[in-house]
Order: C-alpha cells, then sequence, then structure tokens
C-alpha cells in the first residue's frame, strides 16, 4: 500500500471520527443536562464511580486489542488470510477469558462497597444499580472482537460510525425515559440493549466485509507467533494496568476521601474534558493502523519524519483545547449544571494541565503501539501507578479535589513524559531522543507563554467591553483563545519542515 493510500485512510478515519465524536459529545451533554436536573448529584455521583470501578477492573484495556492490533499488519500488508484467520480465533478466546474475568472480579467487589463510597447517600436498590452496570461491561465483549480487524485494515471509520449512531439513538430513548419516568433503573436498561445490537451489528458488518471470518477450518497460531503475541500481550497488559489505575481512581480516591458529591462535581468536568480529549484522541487514533503500515513497508527514516510532524500537530491541538478549557470550563459548568456543581480556579487549572500533558504524550504513544514496542517499557506503568496512588492519597489528605489531581500531574511527569520516547527512539528510530527532549520542553514554554498570553487578553477583553453575561462571556474568551493560540503558532511553525509535510499532505488530500 502507498504512502497516498494510507493518507487517504487516515483522513477517511480521522474526518468521520471527528464528525462522529461531535454527535455523540453533543447528545452525550444533553442527556447529561436533563440527567443532573432529574436526578440528584447523588446519582451523579454514583454514575462516575460505578464506571471507574468498571473501568479499573475491565480488561478491555487491558492491551490485547493492541497487540492483536500490531499482529496482524504483517499479514494485511502480505494478503496472509490464513495468519488473519488464526489471529482472530486466539483473539476470540481472549476474549471470552476476559468477560468471565471481569464478571468475577466484579461480584467480589460488592461486599467492599461501603468502604468505596465515602457518606453512602440514600439511593434505593444500590446493588442491584452496581449489578447492571457489571452486566453491561460484561456484554460489552461479545462479538465486538471482530472490529478490530476493521481497524487493522484501515477501516476504523465503519465501527466509529455504528457506535455513533448506537450512541446517538441510545441518548434520545434515555433523556425520553428520564423525562417520563425518571426511573435511573429502565435508563440503565437502555444502556444495556444499546451495547448489545451495536455489538451484534458490529460483527456482522466485519463478516460481510471478510467472509472468511465464518471459517470453521482455521489453522492455529504458529507456536513462534503465538509466543510473541502472548510476549506482547503481558507487556501490554502491565502497560495498561497502569493506566487504568491513573486515569480511572481519581473519583474513587474523591469519594473515599472528600464525598460522594464532589464525584459528582469532577464527572461534569470529566464529560466535558473527557469529551475534548476523545474527539482528539480518535484524531489521531485514526492514523494508528496507518502508522503500522508504514512501520511494516517503510524506512525508519520515514517513520521519524511523520512523527515529528504528528508531533507538531500533537502540540498545537492539545495547547488550543488545553487553553480554550481553562477559560470556558467554569461559565459552561454554571450554564448547564449551576452553581452547586463548579470547582474553584486551582481545581480547573490543574485539570486542564494534565489534559494538556497527557494529550502530548499521544504522538509518542500511538507509534510505540503501532510499531510493537510494549516490552521494552513495561514497568513504566506500573511505576507510574504507584506513583500516582500515593502521592496522591498523601495530597488528597491535605489538599483534598486538588491533591488528587495533583497526584495524577506528578506521576505523568516522572514517568511517561520521557520514558516512552525514550523507548521510540533508542528502538526503533535509533537516533539520540535529547533532540526530542528539547522539543517537548519548548513546546511546554511555548504553551505557557501562550496559555498567560491569551488569559490576559481574555480578563482584559471582558472589562473593556463590560461583558456580564455567561454566553457573551464564553464567547469573547472563545474569540481571544482562537485568535492568540493559532496567530502564534501559525507565526512560530510556518517554515517548519514538519509543518511544511502537513501543508503537503493536506494539498493532496484536497486534490
Amino acid at each position: 500500500m502507498n504512502s497516498k493510500s494510507r493518507t487517504q485512510y487516515s483522513a477517511y478515519n480521522t474526518s468521520i471520527a471527528l464528525f462522529s465524536r461531535a454527535a455523540a459529545i453533543l447528545m452525550g451533554y444533553v442527556v447529561r443536562v436533563v440527567f443532573t436536573h432529574v436526578l440528584s448529584e447523588n446519582y451523579v455521583g454514583i454514575n462516575g464511580l460505578f464506571t471507574d470501578i468498571l473501568n479499573v477492573l475491565s480488561l478491555s484495556e487491558m492491551g490485547i486489542e493492541t497487540a492483536i492490533s500490531f499482529a496482524l499488519y504483517k499479514p494485511i500488508a502480505d494478503g496472509n488470510t490464513e495468519a488473519q484467520k488464526s489471529i482472530m480465533h486466539l483473539y476470540q478466546w481472549f476474549y471470552r477469558f476476559v468477560a468471565v474475568f471481569v464478571a468475577a472480579a466484579g461480584i467480589c467487589v460488592i461486599p467492599f462497597m461501603d468502604i468505596l463510597i465515602k457518606n453512602k447517600p440514600d439511593i434505593p436498590h444500590l446493588t442491584y444499580i452496581y449489578i447492571l452496570y457489571l452486566f453491561n461491561t460484561v456484554l460489552s465483549y461479545l462479538f465486538v472482537y471482530k472490529r478490530t480487524l476493521l481497524d487493522a485494515h484501515q477501516l476504523m471509520y465503519i465501527g466509529t460510525l455504528s457506535k455513533t449512531v448506537s450512541w446517538v439513538l441510545q441518548d434520545i430513548v434515555q433523556i425520553a425515559v428520564l423525562l417520563l419516568t425518571k426511573n435511573f433503573i429502565l435508563y440503565l436498561y437502555v444502556y444495556i440493549l444499546t451495547t448489545l445490537f451495536s455489538n451484534i451489528y458490529i460483527s456482522k458488518k466485519a463478516e460481510r466485509i471478510f467472509p472468511f471470518l465464518r471459517d470453521k477450518n482455521i489453522a492455529p497460531v504458529e507456536k513462534q507467533e503465538r509466543k510473541h503475541i502472548l510476549k506482547n500481550i503481558r507487556a501490554m497488559m502491565m502497560h495498561k494496568i497502569g493506566d487504568v489505575i491513573v486515569n480511572n481512581t481519581d473519583n474513587l480516591l474523591i469519594s473515599s476521601f472528600v464525598g460522594i458529591a464532589s464525584v459528582g462535581c469532577y464527572s461534569n468536568y470529566y464529560l466535558l474534558i473527557g469529551s475534548v480529549q476523545q474527539v482528539l484522541n480518535e484524531t489521531f487514533q485514526g492514523i494508528t493502523a496507518s502508522v503500522g503500515n508504514l512501520g511494516a513497508t517503510a524506512s525508519k527514516e520515514r517513520v521519524q519524519t511523520i512523527f515529528s510532524s504528528v508531533f507538531l500537530l500533537n502540540h498545537w491541538m492539545f495547547s488550543f483545547a488545553a487553553i480554550c478549557l481553562f477559560e470556558l470550563l467554569n461559565p459552561f459548568i454554571v450554564l448547564s449544571f449551576g452553581e452547586k456543581y463548579l470547582f474553584t480556579t486551582d481545581i480547573v487549572w490543574i485539570l486542564c494541565i494534565n489534559f494538556y500533558i497527557r494529550g502530548l504524550t499521544r504522538s509518542c504513544l500511538i507509534f510505540r503501539n503501532s510499531l510493537g514496542l510494549f516490552w521494552y517499557d513495561r514497568y513504566k506503568s506500573i511505576a507510574e501507578a504507584l506513583i500516582n496512588l500515593i502521592v496522591s492519597i498523601i495530597l488528597a489528605q491535605r489538599f483534598g479535589t486538588f491533591g488528587v489531581f495533583m497526584g495524577t500531574f506528578i506521576s505523568t511527569v516522572t514517568t511517561t513524559l520521557w520514558i516512552e520516547p525514550f523507548v521510540l527512539y533508542k528502538y526503533h528510530f535509533q537516533t539520540p531522543v535529547f533532540p526530542y527532549y528539547r522539543r517537548l520542553l519548548l513546546y511546554c514554554i511555548e504553551c505557557g507563554a501562550v496559555w498567560l498570553t491569551a488569559h490576559f487578553l481574555c480578563e482584559k477583553c471582558t472589562a473593556a467591553f463590560h461583558i456580564t453575561g455567561i454566553i457573551p462571556d464564553m464567547t469573547l474568551r472563545l474569540i481571544c483563545c482562537t485568535l492568540v493560540v493559532n496567530f502564534v503558532f501559525i507565526i512560530l511553525y510556518k517554515n517548519n519542515d514538519a509543518m511544511q509535510l502537513l501543508l503537503h499532505k493536506w494539498r493532496g488530500l484536497r486534490k
């Protein structure tokens, strides 16, 4: 497959991911507004807490999918259908094991519910509600493994569209259920049915595109290949265990040290920050299979050139998003949910810093996963998780919610921010990593300087124009951020080689 084809696939996957995620975010926001106003803040907190508990237990992100995707890239590039069949059959058995494990582990959590929830709210049928969340998580592993084959063939947009349609339909029905019945359990039934039918549909779609998935005559994966896949899965499981602990324990810690009401506040902020993060992540996720194909067919120098351009785009997009979030989050929370759900400015600041720092590592993560470099930094995520838990617990006792998020920042900076690029440069590019570190530091300084400038301009313009309403204030701040961030970056990078490559790719797509 030539470079132009990879670019076209990336463009399809990225553009459809953007539009699909935007639709999902819009509907998800409407659902959350209705949810918040129809049900109490305790239900909002329980929703966030149970979701995080199951994310911690869940193996859906434990790296099996990433390791299997990498194993598929070479057979796909070689047109080897038999190898693809064998790998997918192995993948099916992995996910069956995952479903059983999650069900068993989730049931074991039930006796410890009183420890996880400080000031347990008076919500009827709380254990049954948790079991419904658990059932939906287990159900999510049925059939859906076939979507990975679509993604590996650079057809991620098919699964994305399917998910988006199901999410939008789910949200419409859930809104109706909340407004007509105010019944939270019925709301969860809709959630479960959507998961089931969505997974069945994408499974059948994959079978129509790749009929060999229905074949019964499947040879086992060769011993050496199976050993290599299991090695990568072990490495990715260590990565994902750490990632899940870092990214999905904030609600647990806040619930334990601060209270369930604060979990409700954070859930609303996470809805907004997480939505933006998902849009940007899927923008870059759209190139994952293309990078895997590139790594299997192109030189290391070519891969490094593409990486530099992706890293620049990564920095630009996450800088702009973090600055806009800082200026707009609190007004938006007041407008949507009310002042009782507000966090103080220092908490919003550390949330946006964490958003930027985690986003800045996205390009390294995608290239590391696509190039199969899981093994070399397998202990990194475990170290990050331990640092995050220990520091967050210590700081939470003194600084409350701010301390929990500060622990996340410290753990990321001391591990992921420098270890992942070190592995990428040492084991694939085989060039010194220090130029990357210099560029990383420069990007952070640029982001900080532009951030201060944009905030100063927002405050001055708001005072100068005597802005009082929430919507006019948000509009003015968005305009200021957009102009300042993009003007400065255009001036800085208009003659940059990485920017020129991005522009070249864009011109090719337009033609």
